[in-house]
C-alpha cells in the first residue's frame, strides 16, 4: 500500500475513534452530525427492541440462570485486581477504553457467545456481531437484555449512553443509534470486558442453552472421544491415595485461597494445589464453577508425609479451619462451590473420615450439626495459576478462614 493509502487508513481509524467516543453517527449508518442525547438513544433502543420477535417467554434454563445471578456478589476490589489483567481492570472498574484494532475480539469471526469477564453473565452472541469499522467488537443487540444496564455518560464533552453488565457492574462500552438493520443500534464494546466462549465449549462451561442459536443440541457440540481417550474413568474410590511415599487428602471448605494457606502450615504437608472437584463438568474453570452449574466445589489437594502427620490429624486440622455446620456457605461466600466436603480416595480414608466427622459432631464445639459431605474422590481439575498459592502472592488478599481452638 502506498504512503498516501496508509495515511488514509490511519486517518479513517482516527476519525472513527473520535466518532465512537463522541457519539457521532458513522458514515453510511446515521444522518446528520449532531450528537444524540442518552434519552434519544434510549428511545431508539426501545423501538429496536420492540420489533424483536417474541420467543414465547423465558425458558426454564434462563429463569434458573437469572435466579442464580440474583445471589451473585461482586468480588472485593483487591480480589478483582489480582484476577484481572491491567487492561481488564482499567476497562471494567475504571471505565477505561482499550485501543481500537489492537484488542482481542474486534476481528473475531468464530461462533460463540461473549460473557462478562468478571461475573460470567451472558451478554452478546456472535450471531449479532458485525464489522462496524471502528476497531472494537460491535453488536446489533444484546444476547440477554436482562444482563445489560444503560446510563447517561457526560464524561467526554458530549452525551453518550454507557453500557454496563447488570450483575457484575462492569463497564462494557457504549451504545449508539447508528448501526445496521434490523435494530439500527451499535453496541460498541471493549474486548477487555468480555470473555469469548466458543460453540464447542458452551455445554462444558454451563451455557448449553445457547447451543440452539448455532443449530446444535446438547451433546453435539463436542466430537465424541475415541480410542484410548474414550476409556471409562477410573472408579472414584480406586483413585490412588498415595503418590510414592506421600498420601493424598482432598477436601473442600469454602474459598480455596484461605483453606490452602492454613493447610500448607500444617507440619508434614509437602505440597498443596487448589482446584475443582465433586462435579460433572470436565476441564472446569473458575468462571464455570462460579456460575453454579458444574457441581464442583473449590477444593484443596494436599500431599503429606504420613510418617510426620496422620490422615486422622489432617482431617482434625481441616475441621478447625472452617465452619463445617453451614451448608453451601463459608463466611460471606455463598453457593454449593463453597460447601464442606471430604473426597476420600479409598475405603480406609472413608472409615477415618466418618469417624473424625462423628468425633467433631459430638465434641460440643459446634452448636449445629456437622454437614460435611464424605464422598468418593473424582477427577481433580487444577485451578488457574493465579489461584495457586494466592495468599502467598497477595498477603493482604481476601480470606474468611482461621484456626479454631
Amino acid at each position: 500500500m502506498s504512503f498516501a493509502g496508509r495515511s488514509a487508513v490511519c486517518l479513517r481509524a482516527t476519525l472513527l475513534f473520535f466518532a465512537a467516543m463522541a457519539a457521532l453517527p458513522l458514515p453510511g449508518y446515521g444522518a446528520g452530525g449532531d450528537a444524540l442525547s442518552p434519552g434519544t438513544v434510549a428511545g431508539v433502543v426501545g423501538e429496536a427492541r420492540a420489533v424483536q420477535p417474541a420467543a414465547g417467554g423465558p425458558t426454564a434454563a434462563v429463569i434458573q440462570r437469572i435466579d442464580r445471578m440474583k445471589d451473585y456478589k461482586k468480588p472485593a476490589d483487591v480480589d478483582l485486581k489480582s484476577r484481572l489483567s491491567d487492561i481488564q481492570y482499567d476497562v471494567t472498574q475504571r471505565e477505561g477504553t482499550e485501543q481500537p484494532f489492537r484488542n482481542d475480539f474486534w476481528d473475531n469471526h468464530a461462533d460463540g457467545i461473549y460473557v462478562d469477564v468478571v461475573s460470567g453473565e451472558p451478554l452478546f452472541s456472535s450471531s449479532d456481531k458485525y464489522d462496524s469499522g471502528t476497531g472494537w467488537p460491535s453488536f446489533t443487540k444484546p444476547l440477554e437484555t436482562g444482563n445489560i444496564t444503560e446510563r447517561a455518560d457526560d464524561s467526554l464533552f458530549s452525551s453518550r449512553t454507557e453500557v454496563r453488565s447488570k450483575h457484575g457492574d462492569s463497564h462494557l462500552g457504549h451504545v449508539f443509534p447508528d448501526g445496521p438493520a434490523p435494530t439500527g443500534m451499535r453496541y460498541c464494546m471493549n474486548s477487555a470486558a468480555l470473555r469469548f466462549v466458543a460453540v464447542d465449549r458452551l455445554e462444558q462451561e454451563g451455557y448449553g442453552e445457547y447451543l440452539a442459536l448455532f443449530g446444535k443440541q446438547p451433546g453435539s457440540a463436542v466430537a465424541p472421544a475415541t480410542g484410548a481417550s474414550a476409556a471409562a474413568p477410573v472408579a472414584a474410590e480406586q483413585r490412588p491415595a498415595f503418590e510414592g511415599n506421600y498420601e493424598i487428602a482432598t477436601m473442600a471448605g469454602g474459598c480455596f485461597w484461605g483453606a490452602e494457606e492454613l493447610l500448607r502450615k500444617l507440619p508434614g504437608v509437602v505440597d498443596t494445589d487448589v482446584g475443582y472437584t465433586g462435579g460433572v463438568v470436565e476441564n472446569a474453570t473458575y468462571q464455570a464453577v462460579h456460575r453454579g452449574k458444574t457441581g464442583h466445589a473449590e477444593s484443596v489437594r494436599v500431599k503429606f508425609d504420613p510418617e510426620v502427620v496422620s490422615y486422622d490429624d489432617v482431617l482434625r486440622y481441616f475441621f478447625r479451619l472452617h465452619d463445617p455446620t453451614t451448608k453451601n456457605r463459608q463466611g460471606n461466600d455463598l453457593g454449593s462451590e463453597y460447601r464442606s466436603a471430604i473426597f476420600v480416595h479409598d475405603q480406609r480414608q472413608r472409615e477415618i473420615a466418618e469417624r473424625i466427622k462423628a468425633e467433631v459432631d459430638h465434641s460440643g464445639k459446634w452448636k449445629n450439626p456437622v454437614v460435611t459431605e464424605i464422598v468418593p474422590a473424582g477427577p481433580f481439575w487444577k485451578a488457574e495459576e493465579n489461584h495457586q498459592d494466592y495468599l502467598q502472592k497477595n498477603p493482604n488478599g481476601y480470606t474468611c478462614h482461621f484456626l479454631r481452638d
